[in-house]
């Protein structure tokens, strides 16, 4: 088994993760914990609506490490802008939280990330 097969079958188990991405000003490691979600038979990053400094580091510096049970892998975030793909995405998750506010608030508000796992 590939250490990505490792990582997707994590990733399905492991909801919670943690993620350390560069600081975009300061260059230095930043780990906090966050929620993956899966939608289009592909993971993701993302959160309520609001600014996001992990977002913003992610955007100065895609390549982070993503940290699961016994692994931490260097992986890729591929930040979605395109208004129909992120239609799709949040169409997906947001209706699977029961705390979320309108699809449309996460729409214009929320970041959006896929996980790159294949580097």
């Amino acid at each position: 088994m590939t250490v990505t097969d490792q990582a997707r079958q994590a990733l399905e188990r492991q909801q919670t993760v943690e993620i350390t991405t560069i600081g975009r000003r300061s260059g230095q490691p930043r780990r906090i914990e966050t929620w993956r979600y899966r939608a289009d038979g592909r993971f993701w990053l993302t959160g309520s609506p609001g600014s996001r400094d992990w977002y913003a580091n992610m955007l100065a510096h895609p390549e982070f490490t993503l940290h699961l049970h016994g692994l931490d892998l260097p992986v890729r975030g591929r930040a979605v802008t395109d208004p129909d793909e992120r239609a799709r995405v949040f169409g997906e998750i947001v209706p699977t939280l029961d705390w979320a506010e309108s699809l449309e608030s996460w729409l214009a508000g929320s970041p959006l990330v896929e996980l790159i796992l294949d580097r």
